[in-house]
């Protein structure tokens, strides 16, 4: 499948998905993928449509997210708050944090402010505007580390 903008969107979420998942569950990653690409990417669950995703993109996001975890929320803690810590933030907002600054960590592809605003959309499907702000935050700070 040729990657379109919406098919890697649909990954970037997905991939949101799958590591909370992980977190919560604490699924084994192959077993996760195939959980995903069988039944979870581009299927219809519970009369929601879901986008086709960019396959090799979902994998990358999640893998190298979980194999890069300590870098990772240690970039994330950095740029936190006074007295917050990355075990503190929700579930959900942590795997957006995680992934976001995964992509702009390895993807150098993809344009930071593309993966920045694309984070962003994903914290407003779960959260509200603060939140979505939040993560553009984080995420701009983690960016002016990690990119040129």
């Amino acid at each position: 499948m040729k990657s379109t903008p919406k098919a890697r969107s649909a990954a970037r979420l997905a991939s949101v998905q799958a590591l909370y998942q992980r977190e919560m569950e604490g699924t084994q990653l192959i077993p996760l993928l195939d959980e995903f690409h069988q039944h979870r990417l581009g299927r219809e669950i519970e009369d929601d449509q879901y986008n086709d995703a960019d396959q090799p993109f979902f994998d990358d996001l999640v893998r190298g997210t979980a194999s890069r975890m300590e870098e990772i929320d240690a970039l994330i803690q950095a740029k936190l708050a006074d007295g917050w810590t990355v075990k503190r933030l929700d579930k959900t907002m942590l795997q957006i944090l995680r992934s976001g600054t995964y992509e702009l960590l390895a993807r150098q592809d993809i344009p930071k402010a593309t993966a920045i605003s694309e984070y962003v959309d994903v914290a407003h499907a779960f959260f509200d505007a603060r939140e979505a702000k939040f993560v553009n935050g984080v995420l701009d700070a983690v960016a002016k580390d990690v990119r040129d």
